[in-house]
């Protein structure tokens, strides 16, 4: 089956202006590569789809896509537009409206690409400061001289294109102190410009904000809640309300990126030399680097993808306020970049998004069931306690009560895993209450530890028992006579009781093996889409689980699948790609 995501492609870092708040402050030079304009996009798009993998949108970012050459600036939208042509009907077979070529840009050399824009339909999202008043106190030249004049000429040369043009202003502290100035501009430029400000878009700043030679002061929750409140009251009613209900503050409802449980399923963004970010907001960042489409697959960027922003939404926490929010499902907790900037588990505009939430055409929902299945994909290990479950006669619980042998099978404290320092403490995958994965890549200390009586547990003669680790892949085949699909069988494993006694041990009660060397046999043929299986048992105990199925339906229908202690993991080699992001 098809994945779809939307590409954002950067093919040069250069900019005509050196905004004073620039996020990338002198980053905005080209990037150093021997790379075309148009050859990086072709050769992502080719090997995205021999992935299976499909863009179902394609929009320019930079830098200041402007700045290209007219020539390189029209190959490339033709390029997009032909894309779109030729890709149509798979994308609208899958729900997806069919675009034309699209442009983020500071408008300030737009004029040059007119013919271009013209000619394939290219539509427009250009950036202003608001109030205007401001804008050439920050949006300048690289030689420190305003800008409002020419983009404002520019904006006039759009009239005569049929094309959709747009603006979006971020507020700041500082915009926000001029307000009554706000709401005139948004009057001015749309009974005077042709630019469409129902579908302009307010964003909120937030700090620190990057490399430029200013540092502005973030929108606090209470200005952004009176921005709101100031926008209803002037703009309710009018012929701009429709973009006041709707697009002027999209960037906060479900429809937005941020309103999801893993950006980096859908959202990426590709530069000229072939790195691979998250979005504008994670460029350049490591920690939002995912790699580089010419010398990585498509499989292990999407995996690393997933990774990071697992691992961003983890770091932050989750607030139990969030457990408790009735609106969790539509904001599933807000930017992971913005949250890792603030160090914060929840969105850094929750209330204004409670507040367009309320006036908008949202549901509230009851949160257990959503806020269980939310956290198994970002706080796995908080998941429990939103579960709700009762015991069912012959239920996988009753018949484990039931049964002191099954018991020890099923035992919570028997297996610990441990990463480096973390520990994880395992069990079946049948009755956790929380889904666990790990990403795992080959520098990384792996050790599982076994309590030494699960060695001596239904052992005749624990001499010949062995501790079995089983690895599975995620990539799913069909076994035998039944044909029913399971996980691919890797490898298994077996450690007999005494050569585990033998092993050093810095965890009293426990014996000890390290996995690292053990991983690093099998790891590169693991699947880089689908979460790996590693289980740990012991033989005696495996012995009993089969028993037990032959001897009890119930039990043999609810066990179908391995209920031995296990954890989910991913196994990447970051290393080479992590160094060419640094």
């Amino acid at each position: 089956m098809s994945k779809f995501i939307h590409l954002l492609y950067v093919p040069t870092m250069n900019c005509s202006m050196a905004c004073r708040y620039c996020y990338l402050g002198e980053n905005t030079k080209d990037l150093p590569s021997d790379k075309g304009y148009l050859e990086t996009l072709r050769y992502a798009v080719e090997k995205l789809r021999a992935a299976d993998v499909v863009p179902f949108c394609i929009s320019l970012h930079g830098g200041e896509v402007t700045t290209l050459a007219r020539e390189d600036f029209r190959d490339l939208v033709a390029y997009i537009s032909a894309y779109y042509e030729e890709n149509g009907d798979l994308l609208r077979e899958n729900g997806f409206k069919v675009g034309r070529p699209h442009i983020k840009t500071n408008l300030y050399q737009i004029d040059k690409h007119l013919d271009a824009i013209r000619d394939y339909g290219v539509s427009i999202s250009g950036s202003l400061d608001l109030p205007l008043s401001m804008h050439d106190r920050y949006r300048v030249t690289r030689d420190g001289r305003g800008t409002l004049g020419r983009i404002m000429e520019n904006i006039a040369l759009l009239a005569d294109l049929p094309n959709h043009k747009k603006v979006s202003a971020t507020v700041f502290h500082e915009h926000f102190e001029r307000l009554d100035e706000i709401v005139s501009d948004i009057r001015y430029l749309a009974d005077s410009t042709c630019l469409d400000m129902n579908d302009f878009n307010f964003m909120i700043g937030f700090t620190p904000q990057g490399g430029g030679d200013v540092q502005l002061t973030a929108l606090p929750e209470e200005e952004q809640e009176q921005l709101y409140d100031r926008m209803q009251a002037e703009f309710a009613g009018t012929d701009l309300e429709e973009g006041l209900r709707h697009a002027w503050f999209a960037e906060f409802t479900p429809a937005y990126c941020s309103a999801s449980d893993n950006c980096g399923d859908k959202f990426f963004l590709l530069e000229k030399n072939g790195d691979v970010y998250s979005c504008v907001r994670g460029q350049g960042n490591p920690d939002f680097y995912y790699g580089n489409i010419y010398s990585d697959s498509a499989e292990e960027i999407l995996s690393r993808a997933r990774g990071k922003i697992f691992m961003a939404h983890h770091r932050n926490g989750f607030p139990q306020e969030c457990g408790a929010c009735e609106h969790l499902h539509l904001c599933r907790t807000g930017c992971p970049y913005v949250k890792e900037i603030y160090g914060s588990g929840k969105s850094y505009t929750c209330r204004l998004q409670k507040r367009i939430y309320a006036d908008g055409d949202y549901e509230s929902m009851p949160q257990t069931g959503f806020v269980y299945h939310y956290l198994l994909g970002t706080h796995p290990e908080l998941a429990e306690a939103y579960r709700q479950e009762t015991v069912e006669p012959n239920s996988l619980p009753d018949l484990i009560a039931r049964d002191t042998k099954l018991q020890k099978v099923y035992d919570p404290e028997a297996f610990i895993l441990r990463v480096d320092d973390e520990e994880y403490p395992l069990q079946s995958q049948l009755t956790k209450r929380a889904r666990e994965v790990v990403y795992l890549t080959p520098e990384m200390r792996v050790r599982i530890y076994v309590r030494r009586d699960v060695m001596e547990a239904l052992s005749d003669y624990p001499v010949n028992n062995a501790l079995y680790i089983m690895l599975l892949s995620g990539d799913m085949v069909v076994y035998g006579d039944e044909q029913r699909e399971k996980q691919a069988h890797v490898m298994t494993h077996m450690i007999y009781r005494d050569t585990l006694a033998a092993q050093p041990s810095d965890k009293p009660g426990y014996y000890c093996a390290e996995l690292g060397p053990l991983l690093a046999l099998y790891g590169g043929g693991l699947s880089k889409e689908h979460a790996n299986n590693l289980f740990f048992t012991t033989a005696a105990l495996r012995d009993y689980h089969y028993a037990k199925q032959k001897e009890n339906a119930f039990y043999h229908y609810q066990a179908m699948n391995l209920p031995f202690a296990n954890m989910e993991l991913y196994y990447i080699d970051w290393t080479g790609t992590e160094e060419a992001a640094l």
